[in-house]
C-alpha cells in the first residue's frame, strides 16, 4: 500500500508516531486482504481544522477525532476498458483520505486512561475501516 502522511499541525507529529501510523494501516491493509497497489492518505491536523472540514464537508458544528473520505470508484460495467490483469494491478487505486485530529487523539487518550499511541492507532485504523466500505453500525463489520 502506498500511504501518503501529511502533518498539518502546528506542533509537529513526531516520526515515531508516523511509523506507527503506517505500521498499523498496513497491518489493517493485509488484515482485509487489500491490493498491493492501494493508494490512501492521512493528514494529521488540529481542532480547529477539523471542524472547519466537518462544517463544510458534513454540515457539523464541532471538531470530531477522525473523518473518512472514500473514492467511490465506478464499477468494471461502467468502464468497459479491456485491459489484461497485469495492467489492471499497475494502476494504483485511490481508496480516498483520512483526517485525524491529534488535538482529539490527545484528549481521548487521557479521558480514556490509556497512551496517545494507543488512541492515534485505533482512529487511524477506525478512519481505514470506514474507507474500504465496513461501518461499525452493522454488526458482522463492527466485529472487525
Amino acid at each position: 500500500m502506498d500511504l501518503e502522511i501529511y502533518d498539518k499541525t502546528e506542533k509537529g507529529v513526531s516520526e515515531k508516531d508516523q511509523k506507527l501510523i503506517r505500521d498499523v494501516l498496513n497491518f489493517a491493509g493485509s488484515f482485509i486482504h487489500l491490493a498491493d497497489n492501494t493508494e490512501m492518505s492521512v493528514t494529521l491536523v488540529n481542532n480547529d481544522e477539523i471542524h472547519k472540514i466537518n462544517q463544510q464537508y458534513r454540515g457539523v458544528d464541532r471538531a470530531t477525532d477522525v473523518i473518512s473520505f472514500a473514492i467511490e470508484d465506478e464499477a468494471d460495467d461502467d468502464f468497459p476498458i479491456v485491459m489484461d490483469e497485469a495492467l489492471k494491478e499497475s494502476i494504483p487505486e485511490n481508496i480516498g483520505d483520512i483526517f485525524v485530529s491529534v488535538d482529539k487523539v490527545a484528549e481521548q487518550a487521557d479521558y480514556l486512561g490509556h497512551s496517545f499511541e494507543r488512541e492515534l492507532g485505533f482512529l487511524c485504523v477506525h478512519g481505514f475501516l470506514h474507507l474500504n466500505g465496513y461501518d461499525h453500525m452493522k454488526k458482522a463489520d463492527a466485529d472487525i
